[in-house]
């Protein structure tokens, strides 16, 4: 059984001069529920290599079991440091896809056509496609064969708005997942902010913010009949 979990390349947060990337618990936590259940993974971004971190995901009160288990993990760190490039992964070879959240898939894997082609290429095939946080916004430009957005009529879940609001970004983001989820026709639904929620609705798992990641994974595990 092998996963493929793609990255952002994105390391800027708006006009702001500020860096962002992707969330460390977002990657750590699925990373870890994958490997336990015996899954390959391949991690994969626009730009290939070392992702940007999102530097507030690498404070002290942003730590999880699965953060400390990474910053141990010298195998993991290395996968990290070396993804593939998008473009070049042959998307046949895996039986799901899982998309980690941050702020930076906002900005790129929402608009870059290779990842929307992944995910509208799964989501015909029955393929799970799984994402978490901001990460849902990836799926702001993906459809369904017949044309339709991909999330029309599917219960999702995602970064909310008050979130957002939140960590004061609400007006430097370039569109809000919970707005974006709603306007392409998906039924959003979602528990108090920061905490776990994840849904699944057919082959497809949404999960609300950094403390749903490990359960979208679990989620996904058990799409995988594992």
């Amino acid at each position: 059984m092998k996963i493929l979990m793609v990255l952002t390349s994105h390391d800027k947060l708006g006009d702001t001069g500020k860096p962002t990337g992707f969330w460390l618990e977002e990657f750590a936590a699925p990373w870890y529920v994958f490997r336990d259940a015996g899954i390959e993974v391949t991690l994969a971004s626009p730009a290939g290599g070392q992702p940007p971190l999102d530097p507030k995901s690498d404070e002290p009160d942003a730590q999880t079991e699965a953060t400390d288990r990474f910053r141990a993990d010298s195998a993991a760190q290395q996968a990290l440091a070396s993804t593939h490039r998008l473009s070049e992964i042959n998307i046949d070879e895996y039986d799901a896809v899982f998309y980690p959240g941050g702020h930076g898939p906002l900005w790129d894997l929402a608009e870059d056509r290779h990842s929307i082609a992944l995910i509208e290429k799964y989501w015909a095939s029955g393929k799970p496609v799984a994402t978490v946080c901001h990460a849902p916004g990836v799926l702001r430009h993906a459809k369904k064969p017949d044309g339709t957005p991909l999330v029309q009529g599917k219960r999702v879940t995602g970064f909310t708005n008050s979130e957002e609001d939140g960590v004061g970004l609400t007006n430097v983001v370039p569109f809000l997942v919970e707005d974006a989820l709603k306007q392409n026709g998906g039924q959003f639904e979602r528990t108090d902010d920061w905490g776990e929620f994840a849904i699944t609705d057919g082959h497809l798992i949404t999960g609300q913010n950094p403390a749903s990641s490990a359960i979208a994974a679990q989620e996904l595990v058990k799409l995988l009949n594992l």
